[in-house]
């Protein structure tokens, strides 16, 4: 078993010093799931179902939950893991998925972020949640 893995499994509380990039990271992973025959199952549609289900059972530790009783789950240790298993769920797949597609994880996000720089810029987004489509809206004058 893998340093890494070894130590996770021994104690996943353990917070871990790993200095990797996404595509290391993203190797790691192709490595676990092809030591054990996975790839067959890994089409694009079934990683994209498996992203959304994992989102799901992430936001089921949020349900229904005040912003008191959320701050209280986020300071339980054990309950804070639990959430920590099902966002590397998330991760996970989304790097499958983008390795799937041939998609450079560090790639999609910095042009990601370069559009979403664009549609909201600082001066207009600044300490708002509006959607980008409000920020360019104009209003027109009366004929």
């Amino acid at each position: 078993m893998d340093k890494f893995y070894l130590a996770a499994a021994i104690d996943p509380c353990r917070h871990l010093s790993i200095n990797m990039d996404l595509n290391e990271l993203t190797r790691q992973i192709l490595a676990f799931r092809d030591a054990r025959d996975w790839k067959q199952f890994h089409s694009p549609d079934q990683l994209a179902k498996a992203v959304a289900i994992e989102a799901a059972e992430l936001q089921e530790h949020f349900l229904w939950k005040s912003p008191k009783e959320v701050e209280a789950l986020i300071a339980d240790r054990r309950k804070r893991q639990e959430i920590g298993e099902e966002v590397a769920d998330v991760l996970n797949y989304a790097l499958l998925l983008a390795a799937e597609l041939g998609l450079d994880p560090a790639e999609i996000i910095v042009s990601k972020l370069a559009k979403n720089g664009v549609k909201y810029p600082v001066e207009k987004a600044k300490g708002s949640a509006k959607k980008y489509t409000e920020y360019s809206a104009r209003k027109h004058a009366p004929k």
